[in-house]
């Protein structure tokens, strides 16, 4: 075969049509006037194109033409934004000045979830929590099972404080694509229970949270249009 023939180039076109456009006219919506002691995030990770395939086809030189390779991308299921991007967003502008930042952070973002806390105005600490799917994906180098909630702060550590003992280790199957673990959510809540906390690109509303993101923008539109 060309060279130049791959499977991205063949069905690049595909991945044009299958990729979620952004609905609004600027990036996200605008973040709320007041600050938290507790920001929960999960940040739409870009890939830089980088799609999944299934073992049809082992290399660009067995290429079945005939079947349809399997493509799988973040971008098919919501708006993706690069790191520049999410770097533009005045986090600190929300957060009090003893605040904490639990970050949710795909294994190839690592990095660039380190340069993203510090951006937003935090310093990193640790690994909050590690997500056990009991699934895997497959992957170049090792099958993969967890995902990482890192936690950055800023100031000091929000007071008073809740139960001390809460576990970092969560085995929760994994469910749809990105959902995280509503136990993580309630983790934090034991830790921080009389805290102002708000969740960052969420998915949909949670009792004792303010919530902000796409979903719950448009969830609000939405309900506007039939009141």
């Amino acid at each position: 075969m060309n060279d130049k023939v791959t499977g991205y180039s063949i069905y690049n076109e595909d991945v044009k049509k299958r990729t979620v456009p952004n609905p609004l006219d600027c990036i996200y919506p605008e973040l709320p006037k007041k600050r938290f002691d507790i920001i929960y995030a999960d940040p739409p990770w870009h890939y830089n194109g980088k799609l999944q395939f299934d073992k049809s086809s082992k290399s660009k030189e067995e290429i079945d033409l005939r079947r349809k390779i399997f493509i799988s991308s973040a971008g098919f299921k919501y708006p993706t934004l690069k790191k520049s991007e999410l770097m533009k967003f005045p986090i600190v502008e929300i957060a009090k000045e003893d605040c904490l930042l639990f970050m949710w952070a795909t294994n190839p973002h690592l990095d660039q979830a380190m340069e993203l806390g510090k951006a937003w105005g935090f310093e990193y600490k640790t690994v909050a929590f590690v997500w056990d799917k009991m699934v895997h994906n497959p992957g170049k180098y090792t099958l993969s099972y967890c995902e990482l909630c890192l936690l950055f702060k800023r100031g000091r550590i929000p007071s008073p404080r809740g139960a001390r003992n809460v576990k970092q280790l969560v085995r929760v199957p994994r469910a749809a694509h990105s959902e995280k673990p509503l136990e993580v959510m309630k983790r934090i809540e034991e830790m921080f229970p009389t805290q102002e906390r708000i969740e960052l690109f969420a998915r949909r509303r949670a009792e004792g949270w303010s919530t902000w993101g796409l979903d719950i923008i448009l969830d609000s539109q939405e309900q506007r249009l039939f009141e």
